[in-house]
């Protein structure tokens, strides 16, 4: 995994899909965050195999995928995740989260696991060493648009500490929900090293996407 920037592809206007991508490689977006959805989980459905494949054909732009699925252990199944690929799970998930992810890692795919703004982070010191990153969610996942659960940035500083505290320094704490260019800086003092930008940020549409950009990754790297 790499710090940066992981744009939310919920939040593209799927009209002009192609032009939009064009435009984050040209902005070398490290990341496109790939929500997968099925309306268990979270109320909502969004994304699949197919947009994926369709993502791959057009773009080489690394996938983050995050599923926020019920029993993941069957779903990713589903998926033609590829070796390089990044696959977040959440820990809410499945009983048998550390088996999920070191079956993921074992294929050569970067794991991350993902936390609900209600459940504590407690476990990360059980499955540290089967994961690449940890994905703090700063709103209740499902839709795009919320407003940011204010107790959660010092969750990013707790994440961080506990990684520390066992030797994982090279575990990239990746936020994701209102990650405005307000919220990015406390964000990033918190710890935050991988950004899901979205509506409130690049995807806004009142802004120039490029300027937007170039906005935000200056204020990532103060």
């Amino acid at each position: 995994m790499k710090k940066g920037i992981s744009a939310s592809m919920m939040c593209a206007d799927i009209m002009n899909l192609k032009s939009e991508l064009e435009i984050l490689e040209q902005a070398k977006i490290e990341y496109l965050h790939i929500d997968i959805m099925d309306g268990e989980f979270v109320p909502n459905y969004s994304m699949g195999k197919d947009y994926i494949s369709a993502l791959r054909e057009n773009t080489k732009i690394p996938l983050d995928i995050h599923m926020m699925v019920n029993k993941p252990e069957v779903k990713l199944s589903y998926l033609d995740l590829q070796a390089g690929d990044a696959v977040s799970v959440h820990i809410e998930s499945s009983v048998h989260i550390q088996r999920v992810l070191a079956d993921l890692k074992s294929k050569g795919i970067m794991t991350g696991i993902a936390y609900n703004p209600a459940t504590g982070l407690e476990t990360l010191k059980y499955i540290a060493d089967v994961i690449d990153y940890v994905l703090i969610m700063t709103v209740n996942p499902g839709y795009a648009g919320q407003k940011l659960v204010p107790r959660c940035l010092d969750r990013i500083k707790e994440a961080r500490e506990i990684m520390d505290s066992l030797g994982k320094n090279q575990i990239l704490i990746e936020v994701d929900g209102n990650v405005s260019f307000k919220n990015a800086k406390i964000m990033k003092e918190k710890g935050a090293d991988i950004f899901v930008v979205g509506s409130s940020s690049i995807f806004d549409k009142s802004q120039n996407m490029t300027e937007a950009i170039n906005k935000f990754r200056a204020i990532i790297n103060e």
